[in-house]
């Protein structure tokens, strides 16, 4: 009956709370095993090594990045670490095994950086490949970190628990990320010890250059993909609700019981991530079912998310979407009736690496939705060297989502409920699959749209 089962950072930091709602939960003696748990770094640590993941606020690396001495950032985010270890103390960490650990960790990481800066400053090499090897190196600490105490925790607790630290950071085998895991889990005896995994996996193609930050989700797909639990599971700081708690309000929203793979990419694809799409495509591949729970609420259910589930009832399941997108609409008379015309429009976005969430044309026009993150005077000027007119426009995009949406009048009901409110549709959208269907509003509207919509469909 294994399961593996990923921890957020958020709830990472609420340590007390994982050992009360999550480990110790309802379980006692050989009920504690046949679990591994895929740990994430105490929430802010890896915004202070790499960069402030909502605003960019640089960490160590941009020092790195920029030329500049790093030894006393290290040393800054050291003290941090070692202080964050101060507020586990009285769930049973060994303060003195801990930070000798982190100091460890971080005396070894600034020797291999050193040697990285040297290389970099040779100018023999490519730049970019150092530089990926310094996030690689510097993401690695938190998790490690994370895990380690988790671990002494445990132990202290007279809990059997085993460090499985995928790093690989005094492991110079060139394995991948998956003969990394495949190895490091080859012979623990799952149903004598609870595994404690780093959330990230060292390898040879470089788990950050291929996932970013989105890494740790990765980590626990990959071990689920190798172990073959009978359940995944993350343990997240909030429910997957109908619709927004802080916008709607808690008593107008609900978790959402059961739905799909399909509906966990239509929710990331709008920022509202259940799980890291490149994570979630080799669970549905190889049929394993993954559930969300809240930390905070260890007797509820959460969500459980399969391949095949279809909601009995037509029904929208959530209500959602984002303010922080931009309208790019590409006008042009020699459009019409040619065909592939948005080719070349394509080609653009694509070698600047901008996708899109959503894209409508008419006869002589092409709208296309991107975030707003990614919008830059390049991509306007290029656009507008080819094309007659280009206009941009900030707006928000709200959605409709679930595994049965398609009913007569639905489209109606929700254009209906937006208009009551004065709320001006500038585009719209679904699909032939009827999975999502996409508005597209002024920015201003956002919120007021989220709560009309929730109001008319959030009983079907």
């Amino acid at each position: 009956m294994l399961t593996v089962e990923k921890i957020g950072g958020t709830s990472m930091s609420a340590f007390g709370d994982v050992l009360n709602n999550i480990i110790f939960y309802n379980r006692q003696g050989p009920e504690l095993y046949n679990r591994i748990f895929v740990v994430s770094a105490y929430a802010g640590v890896t915004n202070w090594l790499l960069e402030n993941k909502k605003t960019g606020a640089p960490g160590v690396y941009h020092r790195i990045s920029e030329f500049k001495k790093f030894h006393e950032a290290l040393r800054d985010v050291t003290a941090q670490l070692k202080a964050l270890n101060q507020q586990y103390a009285p769930l049973g960490l060994d303060l003195a095994v801990a930070d000798a650990f982190i100091e460890q960790r971080m005396q070894d990481a600034k020797t291999y950086l050193d040697s990285l800066v040297n290389v970099l400053a040779s100018g023999y090499v490519s730049s970019e490949n150092v530089l990926q090897a310094a996030r690689e190196i510097l993401a690695s600490i938190g998790e490690a970190h994370a895990a380690f105490n988790s671990v002494n925790i445990l132990q202290n607790r007279g809990v059997h628990a085993t460090l499985v630290d995928l790093s690989g950071f005094h492991d110079h085998k060139p394995y991948t990320i998956d003969q990394r895991i495949r190895h490091a889990f080859k012979h623990i005896k799952f149903d004598e010890t609870i595994c404690i995994a780093t959330g990230y996996a060292k390898g040879t193609e470089g788990i950050m250059r291929e996932f970013d930050r989105g890494y740790s989700e990765v980590t626990f797909s990959k071990i689920a993909v190798a172990v073959k639990p009978r359940e995944a599971i993350i343990h997240k700081e909030y429910h997957l609700c109908s619709a927004d708690p802080g916008l709607v309000g808690l008593g107008h929203c609900h978790p959402v019981g059961a739905t799909n793979y399909d509906v966990a990419d239509q929710l990331a694809d709008v920022g509202m991530e259940a799980i890291h799409p490149k994570a979630s495509k080799p669970l549905e591949i190889n049929g394993i079912n993954l559930r969300i729970k809240n930390t905070f609420d260890p007797a509820h259910a959460g969500t459980l998310i399969t391949k095949d589930y279809v909601s009995a009832q037509t029904r929208v399941e959530v209500i959602t979407g984002t303010d922080k997108v931009a309208m790019i609409d590409v006008y042009d008379p020699q459009m019409v009736g040619t065909a592939g015309f948005d080719l070349a429009i394509m080609q653009i976005f694509y070698a600047l690496g901008i996708s899109y969430a959503f894209k409508a044309t008419s006869a002589n026009s092409i709208s296309v939705l991107i975030w707003e993150k990614d919008l830059n005077k390049k991509l306007v000027h290029q656009l507008e060297a080819k094309y007659e007119k280009v206009t941009v426009e900030n707006t928000a995009m709200v959605c409709l989502i679930g595994s049965n949406i398609d009913r007569p009048g639905l489209l109606a009901q929700a254009a209906g409920a937006l208009a009551a409110e004065g709320i001006n549709i500038k585009s719209a959208g679904f699909a032939l699959r009827k999975v999502n269907i996409q508005f597209i509003i002024d920015r201003d509207d956002y919120q007021a749209a989220i709560i009309a919509l929730n109001q008319s469909l959030a009983d079907g």
